[in-house]
């Protein structure tokens, strides 16, 4: 079985279960991840290179670059450009794919103004103002997962978007977006592949199971494909007083913080204290439920955070670090779901 074969595999499951039992986002979201850990486990346990298997899927490297980003005027070298294994994946009217031109890149850049900027209050620089669009010097980089509504007119397609950052990516940039808040030496000493996830947002009328279902699976494909080993990147939580989020950070800083040989730390001068709250004065399941669901699908896949969390003005949040590692997913819900091979519809299909 290719590494194509498994990705396929592990949707079939995953949407078969869907279906069958009506899950929540939570449960999607949840078995997603855990298929796809559980098989590369399996995979790297009987001595597979997933490495190898690439060839067989056609990889072939191609640069984009994007508009308004400061890296914009010089492409990345074929190191350091994205591959195109990555298969387009439908389900109604709605594509989930790597966007694959300026223009689709300036389509996500501009949901991200609408979501960040006119909805959630963040801060314009001048130039992001004048162009009604989020961008920064990493776009030009990285890969952008975009979800397409071929129903909307052929200028406002993209309704969801994630941005992924691979090692390769931040040798290019210089640097992970996350370092610019975190100390995030301990997640570089990990052998083999990161990605750093970011930018995620979803347009207010497409919040529901069926976009973010579509936003995961891409994300369980690209880390298949990749072979990514950690997932990490900055999670935020609305607002900048954290006095105001003393449930929140001390239920993280408490319930759900990363191991010491993962565990990054706020930069000194962002530095801020997680644990205002002693552990007895709270109380777990209010806690939880009262983060932003992006933040409870990750803890909830056995996600961590760092030490610290960092006040982000431009963007009026509170951000903390989360921190995936994929092979403590593999097993982890085994006891709770049926995770045999079921044949049945198909929702999701690859685009002819």
């Amino acid at each position: 079985m290719t590494v194509l074969d498994m990705t396929k595999s592990t949707l079939r499951s995953t949407a078969s279960f869907t279906l069958r039992t009506g899950s929540t986002l939570k449960s999607t979201v949840q078995l997603t991840l855990q298929l796809l850990g559980r098989r590369i486990h399996d995979r790297r346990k009987r001595g597979v290179n997933m490495t190898a298997l690439y060839p067989r899927l056609g990889i072939s490297q191609a640069t984009h670059s994007a508009p308004h980003a400061s890296a914009a005027a010089s492409s990345p070298s074929p190191e350091h450009s994205p591959g195109r294994a990555f298969e387009p994946v439908i389900a109604g009217n709605q594509i989930i794919r790597l966007a694959t031109s300026k223009a689709e890149i300036d389509a996500a850049q501009a949901l991200r103004y609408r979501v960040f900027y006119d909805e959630m209050g963040a801060h314009p620089l001048p130039e992001m103002e004048s162009a009604r669009r989020d961008f920064d010097r990493y776009d030009a980089t990285c890969d952008h997962l975009i979800v397409v509504d071929q129903n909307r007119s052929k200028n406002d397609q993209v309704v969801g978007t994630y941005r992924f950052m691979r090692r390769e990516h931040a040798r290019a940039a210089g640097t992970f977006y996350t370092a610019a808040e975190y100390d995030i030496s301990p997640l570089l000493a990990v052998p083999g592949a990161l990605m750093e996830l970011g930018r995620s947002c979803v347009d207010a009328n497409y919040r529901d199971r069926a976009t973010m279902q579509l936003l995961w699976r891409g994300i369980a494909e690209y880390s298949n494909i990749h072979d990514i080993k950690v997932m990490f990147g900055c999670a935020s939580l609305p607002g900048t007083n954290p006095d105001q989020l003393a449930t929140q950070l001390s239920y993280l800083y408490h319930y759900h913080l990363a191991p010491e040989a993962l565990r990054t730390q706020a930069i000194p001068e962002r530095f801020t204290d997680m644990c205002l709250l002693p552990k007895e004065a709270i109380d777990p399941r209010r806690a939880l439920a009262s983060l932003p669901p992006l933040l409870k699908g990750y803890l909830r896949v056995g996600g961590f955070v760092g030490n610290g969390a960092v006040v982000d003005h431009q963007f009026n949040t509170t951000d903390v670090c989360i921190i995936v590692k994929t092979d403590l997913i593999a097993g982890r819900y085994t006891r709770h779901y049926d995770l045999g091979e079921r044949h049945g519809v198909e929702p999701f299909r690859k685009v002819s």
